[in-house]
């Protein structure tokens, strides 16, 4: 079944428990503007009741300090905290990390949705770089997280997603808080997740160099579902995001 989605100019695919959605971001309308305006705040520090002056100047911040790729990944992650709001899903994280300026060091992102928890990994890259397509983003963001599942990374990704969970700003609830508590005690103690039993959520973003290309988004479909047709998972969303450019978010964040 597709169903398309306007303010974000998207194109969704659903079967069963797959969903592809994929997203085109030629330009910052109005309408949209607006929306990341009114969520801005939420998104980065959750219910902390902060100004959106204040907040943009943190993530000035952040970013003037940061090279092309580390701004590139956050942008493209905050884009998809952003769309993930649009559709429903509460954010159990803040966009910031809890250490001032520093990358996050566990999962890009955890959410709920109708009592279910979903895990996103999000990877992305210029269109002129080596294997910059979407299906090999999709791919390497799975990988990662069967990696993070499977203990094969050095820090405890659950652990951060706990600490994440337990901001009194992010207001995620007791349960969803003991199982992931549940999750870091198991990983520090070597026992390890299956990927296979869990919601995950891959997502890819390309940016274009300031010029907007078009393609052809069945072409893309076929790509991805030929991709996922070998993951392991309880239920998936994988989302494709192509950007005009990565300038669109740092004006946003100047204006």
């Amino acid at each position: 079944m597709e169903a398309t989605i306007n303010l974000f100019n998207a194109k969704s695919f659903k079967d069963e428990n797959i969903e592809i959605h994929i997203i085109d971001v030629e330009d910052y309308t109005g309408e949209f503007l607006g929306y990341i305006n009114n969520h801005f705040v939420t998104i980065c520090e959750g219910d902390s009741g902060n100004d959106i002056e204040t907040v943009k100047q943190r993530a000035r911040q952040f970013f003037e300090s940061k090279s092309e790729n580390t701004k590139m990944g956050g942008v493209a992650e905050f884009f998809v905290h952003l769309y993930l709001m649009h559709q429903g899903f509460k954010q159990e994280c803040t966009f910031f990390n809890l250490e001032e300026g520093s990358i996050k060091k566990g999962f890009d992102g955890y959410y709920s949705k109708d009592k279910t928890e979903w895990i996103m990994e999000s990877k992305s890259g210029k269109k002129d770089s080596k294997g910059s397509t979407h299906w090999n983003k999709v791919k390497i963001a799975y990988d990662d997280l069967t990696d993070k599942f499977s203990g094969n990374v050095k820090n405890n990704p659950w652990q951060n997603a706990y600490n994440h969970a337990s901001n009194i700003d992010v207001g995620t609830s007791k349960n969803i808080r003991n199982n992931i508590k549940e999750l870091s005690k198991n990983f520090t103690n070597k026992i390890f997740s299956s990927i296979k039993d869990y919601n995950i959520i891959p997502a890819s973003t390309i940016f274009l160099n300031e010029q907007w290309e078009n393609y052809d988004v069945d072409e893309l479909k076929t790509n991805i579902e030929e991709v996922i047709s070998n993951f392991e998972y309880k239920g998936i969303i994988v989302i494709c995001v192509t950007k005009k450019s990565i300038e669109l978010f740092l004006d946003f964040l100047e204006s």
